[in-house]
């Protein structure tokens, strides 16, 4: 065994120690859309930035303020495509973690997973975007609708084969926002996602950011992003740069955002649909918003709750 062999042999060694160490501290998480397992081969650089959100809580928007902030004069590639989404089951594993190793900057992930099934490095930087959960529920419809069906086939035909069990979650009714509720009450998993990171919040290198800061203040949020991951502004820079973090501005340049037509009919108009609060109130029932309520008051302490709803809360 030459020299290369033996280095190659250690660090798979290592690889092994540090994913039984990080399996005995993690829970689970198992979807059609998504697996924690693939974490089991991420190798962590101090530095390392996760945006961490439940589906539809602004994540694309606060992984383009990331990386507006990282490269204020233009990023070498799209969004998304830097900043992958390591767990989501759309691509292999492994160009997702070469993509990756290639970067010599600061990097940044994205995730949708819940806290406590993630690694937890204390020299990494989390920063989780949060949003009132009827808001989220009329964009996961719009998400759900708009995904192109090829994709949601192969994606449900890979899990059965890597063993991933539906159980009665099953693909949802997108007929209309009222057959698709029940199916989002019970699988969003947005809830879930609040609650455990909320047992963090005390921890210093985790920020909670809100969407409806982003939408009031978008350059004040930038700005305390950018603080939380010690990035020095320019400030001659910075009304070009929160410009290009507006949601209009995101929809302008869709391909530095990422490849939306791959995976959804409408590719960047669909995607990046409407971004506005309070649509809700038109559509969900009474019976609808009463079930809500009861699952916010089941999973959330008061104060979470309170906070998740942001100004629908104050009025």
């Amino acid at each position: 065994m030459d020299h290369r062999d033996k280095t190659r042999a250690i660090c798979a060694l290592i690889q092994q120690v540090r994913w039984a160490v990080y399996v005995a501290h993690v829970r689970e998480y198992r979807t059609i859309v998504s697996d924690n397992r693939r974490w089991e081969h991420f190798v962590h650089r101090p530095g390392d930035v996760f945006v961490c959100t439940p589906s539809k809580c602004g994540t694309t928007w606060m992984q383009t303020i990331v990386n507006t902030l990282m490269f204020p004069d233009g990023a070498p590639g799209p969004v998304m495509v830097m900043a992958p989404w390591l767990d989501a089951r759309f691509d292999p594993v492994e160009v997702l973690l070469e993509r990756l190793d290639a970067q010599t900057h600061r990097r940044a992930l994205k995730t949708h997973t819940p806290a406590d099934g993630i690694p937890w490095f204390p020299d990494a930087s989390y920063i989780t975007v949060n949003r009132d959960g009827r808001d989220v529920f009329m964009s996961m419809y719009n998400h759900m609708r708009t995904m192109r069906q090829d994709v949601t086939t192969d994606l449900a035909m890979s899990a059965a084969r890597e063993g991933i069990d539906l159980g009665s979650r099953g693909l949802p009714n997108v007929d209309d926002e009222h057959a698709f509720f029940p199916w989002w009450l019970e699988n969003a998993g947005l809830l879930e996602h609040v609650a455990s990171f909320w047992e963090r919040r005390g921890e210093p290198n985790l920020l909670f950011v809100h969407y409806d800061d982003m939408t009031i203040d978008l350059e004040g949020e930038m700005r305390r992003v950018a603080a939380f991951l010690a990035i020095e502004i320019d400030e001659a820079k910075l009304p070009g740069m929160v410009e290009r973090c507006t949601f209009a501005g995101m929809k302008a340049r869709p391909d530095d955002i990422g490849p939306f037509e791959r995976r959804f009919v409408g590719g960047a108009e669909s995607f990046l649909y409407k971004g506005t609060n309070g649509r809700w109130r038109d559509v969900m029932t009474d019976a609808e918003l009463d079930a809500y309520q009861a699952r916010v008051a089941e999973m959330l302490p008061p104060d979470a709750a309170v906070w998740l709803a942001g100004r629908s809360a104050i009025g």
